[in-house]
């Protein structure tokens, strides 16, 4: 059974109180197509160990394994992309590091069941340093980071380019929240009809996207062009 408590304590602070599976599911099947998009963006603002990014999750990665499974560039380069559109804050640290965790193994399984000793530490690397980004120990209320000295809490965007590269761009959450079209769609606004462009803080050159966590990303000037295309072949 569910613990959706899980101390009185943490209720009287914080007002935590976990969702079940069964609810969490018949709340992600209101918008089933749309869990099942792997690219598809979600934000949970009060993620708390992840109970509903870990189902969007499983579904997305349901559909990379039927879809990508013969292959495990392909299933690495979707895998990827599904897990680097989901988001998530909450604003306690054991919560945030409950669920990147939580969602890493998600993942891992999936990927050491299908492929075994051919499996790549660079792309678990990569999975953990976008769960990093992703994944944030902040307060949605306040729109930052918590820690000692708060910090603007920064979104980061994983863009596929030709084929194995990823792009990132690095927003401010309050710039994403500041213009009234992202009421109507998702995070970075990827429906494709009455767009919110916002301004990116930071944009990085494209790199391979089982190098993302090894190799030092380095920012884009403004008009500057992108890095030549590397290799597909890892």
């Amino acid at each position: 059974m569910d613990r959706q408590i899980l101390s009185k304590q943490r209720v009287a602070d914080h007002g935590e109180v976990l969702t079940g599976k069964r609810e969490v599911n018949a709340m992600l099947d209101l918008e089933k197509s749309e869990t099942e998009r792997i690219d598809s963006r979600f934000l949970e603002p009060a993620c708390g160990t992840g109970n509903f990014l870990a189902e969007i999750l499983e579904r997305k990665l349901r559909v990379v394994e039927i879809r990508y499974s013969k292959s495990q560039l392909e299933f690495e380069r979707y895998s990827i992309l599904a897990i680097s559109s989901i988001y998530g804050i909450d604003i306690l640290e054991d919560n945030i590091q409950q669920c990147r965790e939580r969602l890493f193994e998600i993942f891992d399984l999936k990927y050491l069941r299908l492929f075994k000793n051919k499996s790549s530490d660079d792309c678990r690397e990569s999975v953990r340093y976008i769960l990093e980004r992703n994944i944030i120990h902040g307060d949605a209320l306040s729109l930052k980071t918590v820690e000692d000295n708060p910090k603007p809490i920064v979104f980061s965007e994983w863009s596929p380019v030709n084929g194995s590269l990823l792009k990132r761009r690095d927003f401010t959450f309050h710039e994403l929240l500041a213009h009234e079209d992202l009421k109507k769609s998702s995070l970075f606004s990827d429906l494709g009809e009455g767009v919110f462009l916002p301004t990116p803080e930071r944009e990085y050159a494209p790199v391979h996207f089982r190098d993302i966590a090894n190799v030092k990303q380095r920012q884009l000037q403004p008009g500057r062009s992108l890095l030549p295309c590397q290799s597909e072949q890892r």
